[in-house]
C-alpha cells in the first residue's frame, strides 16, 4: 500500500545519492566536450538500472549468502563516505568520465544516476520500506532527474555555482544523519 511519508522519505533519500545537482557542473563540462547529451535515453537506462536491481538486487544478494540487513548496514557507509563526499569537496569515489558518442550512457546514467551508491541505498531501504514505495520515489527522482537534464544551462544560470555548492553540502549533511540512523536501526537487528 503506498504510503505517502514512506515514498516522501525515500524521494529525499534517493534525491540525496542520485545528488543530480550536484552532478550539473560534470554534465555541463559533458555537453562541452561531446555537444549533446540524451536527457531521456540517460534517464530511461538509469531507471531501468534502478529498478531491476530494486527487484532482483535482494536474489543477488542470496545469491552471495548476504542478507538484507547486513547489506544495508554495508549501503549505510557508502552513504555516509557520499555524504562525507559532499560535505568536504573530496573525492573518495572516482569515476572515470568518458568523452564520447555514447554519453548519455556513461558516466550520466551510469555512474552519475545509477551508481554504486544509488543501488546500494535502493536494497538498503528495503530494509525499511515498502518495495511499492520504493518504486514511486525511484520514479519520481527520475522525473526529477530528467527535469534537471533537460534543463542544467538554465539551472547553472538561475542558481550559480554557489548555489549549487550550498545544496550540495545541506544535502550531504541530510544524508550523513539518514546513513547514521540505517546504520544503528540494523546493526541492532543482527
Amino acid at each position: 500500500m503506498f504510503d505517502f511519508t514512506q515514498i516522501l522519505s525515500v524521494t529525499l533519500i534517493l534525491f540525496s545519492v542520485i545528488d543530480i545537482l550536484g552532478s550539473i557542473p560534470i554534465i555541463i563540462d559533458l555537453r562541452k566536450k561531446v555537444g549533446h547529451v540524451q536527457s531521456e535515453k540517460a534517464t530511461l537506462i538509469a531507471g531501468a538500472l534502478m529498478i531491476a536491481f530494486l527487484f532482483v538486487g535482494d536474489n543477488l544478494l542470496k545469491l552471495f549468502g548476504i542478507d538484507v540487513g547486513s547489506f544495508a548496514i554495508a549501503g549505510s557507509i557508502i552513504m555516509f563516505i557520499i555524504g562525507m563526499e559532499m560535505i568536504l569537496g573530496h573525492n573518495f569515489f572516482k569515476n572515470e568520465p568518458s568523452a564520447t558518442n555514447n554519453s548519455s550512457v556513461v558516466p550520466i546514467a551510469f555512474p552519475l544516476i545509477a551508481g554504486a551508491g544509488t543501488l546500494t541505498t535502493l536494497i538498503s531501504l528495503k530494509a525499511e520500506y515498502e518495495e511499492m514505495n520504493i518504486l514511486a520515489g525511484v520514479i519520481i527522482n527520475l522525473a526529477f532527474v530528467y527535469l534537471v537534464l533537460k534543463s542544467t544551462n538554465w539551472i547553472e544560470r538561475i542558481i550559480g555555482e554557489n548555489g549549487i555548492g550550498i545544496l550540495q553540502k545541506v544535502f550531504g549533511i541530510i544524508l550523513l544523519s539518514i546513513s547514521i540512523k540505517l546504520f544503528k536501526d540494523n546493526i541492532i537487528n543482527l
